[in-house]
């Protein structure tokens, strides 16, 4: 077992690792990054990422010992990558208590070539790190069901504190909790252990609003969770349903329903956790206005445990169809039983084929995914922004010292300041406090910021344009009132090899 988890191992390693500097980061790498970089006094980003925005900080503090000087960006992705082998490696002891080490060995494999979960792990996002605590969450809380010990019960609040820390979000698994325990009446619900376990998760997750209070900016998370609870919907309701699935695996989620139907009559409390841990995100998610393409992610481990079970419990005939059924008293097996004994010898490999081929399915897209740098659509949490790095740059290299620059939306503005070491703000961030992210600052009237000069250049970038036309087409009317001129551009290949733009540079003047 030994040799093949560190096979497993390497080969989450290789996938998430390949490529990783093919392309720049995307708005909330930036965003993350900086914070780390701000966190450990980096003079490059101090005056341009506040230490304290919208998530909690665990994160950003690990990674701040990397972000101490200069432009870092793939030691933040490393970062990531280790954390995500990492939970690679955990939910083979959690599989293997909950089924035995084969599932545990198959739901590691499975999760190390998941596109979904090796997407999102190749970028430094919350997310990521998050699910690692998740899965310790979990393991937990299974120990605490199998020994009935007070002190595994106190380690799963501490680690769904530490979830909760990583990603506030990630208060939702709570209810999985909850609902888990609500609906198991053979699992022993200890009135009295809650009693002292709530305070344990409360002291964790109470790290992040004490450390605003001493920092004097309690008003900070206040305005943020304000402006996450009435802000409007960002996708459709559909959204999920038309990216998750195929990230996570047709086959995958084919074979962790095939396994609750044919093991139906086998089902105990370890499957309504794994329904539990999975259903409350789906649900509340779906529910919410505010979805994003990694905000499902904890719900991977579940599904690969569920689906590692199915395929070791794959129903596989081991007899021949034969006129009339045989006595059952014990006797040698006739020629006419060999092929069934036979097939009963073939089940094995019939169920390790089924492995290979549900294995395969998950890492041929995966491969093409991490190999596929260039791009003319982007959807975000799913990658880097091709171009915005180089773009960044180019700034940085080519701009004086204090310029301004405008963007059609915070997302590029953010690229623009982590790469580019200039003042940048989006066009499209509404002066109405309710509609927008607190952490970003509003131009009253860009029109007039162009006049007095105080905005030098343009960024125009294909993504945020195909999000907002509206905001596309404003900004576009400023640069022709404004006397824009091209001086860079950034092109990727697009579907013939046609060089596309999707990243446009114009310098303005009154």
């Amino acid at each position: 077992m030994l040799g093949a988890l560190t096979a497993i191992a390497a080969l989450a390693a290789v996938v998430r690792a390949w490529q990783l500097d093919a392309l720049g980061f995307n708005s909330d790498e930036a965003v993350y990054a900086g914070q780390a970089a701000s966190l450990a006094g980096n003079p490059r980003y101090a005056d341009l990422f506040p230490v304290f925005r919208a998530h909690p900080m665990l994160f950003q503090a690990l990674l701040s010992p990397f972000f101490r000087a200069g432009e870092a960006d793939v030691a933040g992705r490393v970062v990531v990558v280790v954390l995500g082998v990492a939970t690679v490696l955990a939910v083979y002891p959690l599989g293997a208590r909950l089924y035995g080490r084969r599932v545990g060995l198959i739901a590691a494999l499975l999760l190390a070539v998941m596109p979904y979960h090796v997407v999102v792990t190749r970028q430094v996002l919350l997310d990521g790190p998050m699910v690692l605590f998740a899965t310790l969450t979990l393991h937990c809380l299974v120990r605490f069901v199998q020994t009935q010990r007070l002190a595994w019960y106190l380690a799963t609040a501490a680690m769904l504190g530490l979830t909760m820390l990583t990603k506030e979000t990630s208060v939702v698994l709570a209810g999985g909790v909850y609902a888990f325990l609500a609906l198991t009446p053979m699992v022993r619900r200890p009135i009295r252990a809650t009693l002292v376990a709530l305070p344990v998760l409360a002291a964790i997750f109470a790290v992040h609003p004490l450390s605003q209070a001493l920092a004097g900016r309690s008003s900070t998370g206040r305005n943020y969770l304000v402006w996450q609870l009435f802000r409007r919907p960002n996708h459709p309701m559909d959204f999920y349903l038309d990216n998750v699935p195929t990230a996570v695996g047709p086959l995958v989620l084919v074979a962790a329903l095939g396994g609750l139907w044919w093991a139906r009559r086998r089902r105990s409390w370890r499957e309504t956790l794994l329904l539990s841990w999975i259903a409350v995100p789906v649900v509340f998610f779906q529910l919410w206005p505010v979805k994003g393409f990694q905000y499902l992610l904890p719900v991977a481990v579940p599904v690969v445990l569920l689906a590692a079970r199915a395929l070791v419990t794959l129903p596989v005939p081991t007899r021949l169809p034969t006129l009339r059924a045989w006595p059952r008293r014990a006797r040698p097996a006739t020629p006419a039983e060999q092929p069934a004994a036979g097939v009963a010898r073939l089940v094995p490999a019939v169920r390790l084929a089924a492995v290979a081929v549900v294995a395969v399915s998950l890492l041929w897209p995966a491969w093409n995914t991490v190999n596929h740098a260039g791009r003319t659509t982007f959807l975000a949490g799913s990658g880097g922004v091709p171009g915005g790095r180089e773009a960044g740059r180019w700034l940085a290299a080519n701009t004086p010292e204090g310029s301004a620059v405008l963007t059609v939306g915070p997302s590029m503005a953010n690229i623009v300041r982590y790469y580019g070491s200039r003042q940048s703000y989006g066009l499209s961030v509404s002066p109405n406090p309710l509609h927008r992210n607190p952490s970003y600052t509003p131009l009253q009237n860009p029109d007039a910021s162009m006049r007095a000069n105080d905005l030098h250049y343009v960024v125009w970038d294909s993504f945020s344009a195909r999000r907002s036309t509206y905001f596309s087409e404003r900004l576009l009317t400023l640069v022709r009132r404004y006397h824009g001129r091209v001086v860079h551009t950034e092109y990727v290949d697009g579907p013939d090899r046609t060089p596309v733009p999707v990243i446009i540079i114009y310098e303005v003047r009154p």
